[in-house]
């Protein structure tokens, strides 16, 4: 699966000031990534704010990805949920025309069993013949989906092609990296440990900040997946701080507030998030200005 292989980013979704979605700014992000080596788009992962977008809205914004990207890059749609029976029945129904893969949130609240994990995945992938990206991250779900359970899936279902794992655990990581199968991406979902994660044999990332900083990103992971580490770490060090600031109140309040400093979009989120604070709105600002 080489379309995964490299930076995709998961993009945001841009709101206007009457918290609409902002189609203008959404295109204008779309061209830029594309334009400046992200390899691959995700639509409508929590950083696009997935659970406070309607149904409508979600195909409004699939409709003009896909317009906007014209071919160019593969796309990836989020489709994932704690309701395995709605979640199926998505799949099932949805016209993805246009859509290379899926990315699938371990379900969250919930907090299943390592056994509820692998069946929720294998109804999954018995519903769709498209390639599957499964995504543990359990800062948001509130349970870690283990490597034995990423590894049996890996092992049995053929669709299911790669893990974004987002447990920010790196002997996790590593353990994915020893014993998968060998076709089987391990893709970071982790921008700090993205490179070091890539230059010890994973297959690169899906980036928030990467949206911001395409370029840079996208030239870092390259250097990991060729084995470069002084080069990587270079690029690495100088965006370590950014990082940090993006997660330190909520995401996506500070990739919003980083695009805003870039002139792409504005920093407004949808409740229960709020904007990111002017104090790191300020930090943000700064880095920017310096980069």
């Amino acid at each position: 699966m080489q379309k995964f292989v490299g930076t995709g980013v998961a993009l945001i979704t841009p709101f206007k000031k009457d918290l609409s979605v902002d189609f203008d700014a959404l295109i204008k992000l779309v061209n830029y990534n594309i334009e400046n080596g992200t390899d691959y788009l995700v639509i409508n992962g929590t950083t696009g704010e997935s659970a406070t977008i309607t149904p409508k809205e979600k195909q409004e914004i699939i409709d003009v990805i896909i317009k906007t990207n014209n071919s160019r890059l593969p796309l990836v749609l989020g489709v994932g949920g704690n309701n395995t029976a709605l979640v199926v029945e998505e799949l099932k129904t949805r016209n993805f025309t246009g859509i290379d893969g899926v990315l699938s949130v371990a379900p969250y609240y919930s907090k299943p069993t390592q056994e509820g994990f692998y069946q929720h995945y294998k109804a999954i992938a018995e519903a769709t013949d498209l390639p599957i990206i499964v995504y543990n991250v359990p800062g948001r779900t509130a349970k870690n989906m283990e490597p034995a359970t990423t590894l049996r899936l890996a092992k049995d279902f053929s669709n299911i092609v790669a893990v974004k794992e987002a447990g920010n655990n790196q002997q996790q990581y590593y353990t994915l990296l020893k014993d998968k199968p060998a076709d089987f991406l391990i893709i970071s979902g982790d921008d700090d440990l993205a490179f070091g994660v890539t230059l010890a044999g994973g297959s690169g990332v899906i980036s928030v900040i990467g949206q911001a900083f395409p370029k840079a990103f996208s030239t870092m992971i390259n250097y990991g997946l060729k084995g470069n580490a002084k080069e990587g770490f270079d690029i690495h060090f100088k965006m370590m701080d950014v990082i940090d600031y993006i997660f330190e109140e909520n995401n996506p309040a500070g990739i919003k507030t980083v695009l805003q400093e870039l002139d792409i979009c504005n920093n407004d989120v949808r409740l229960p998030l709020v904007k990111a604070s002017s104090q790191l709105q300020g930090k943000i600002a700064k880095f920017v200005t310096n980069f």
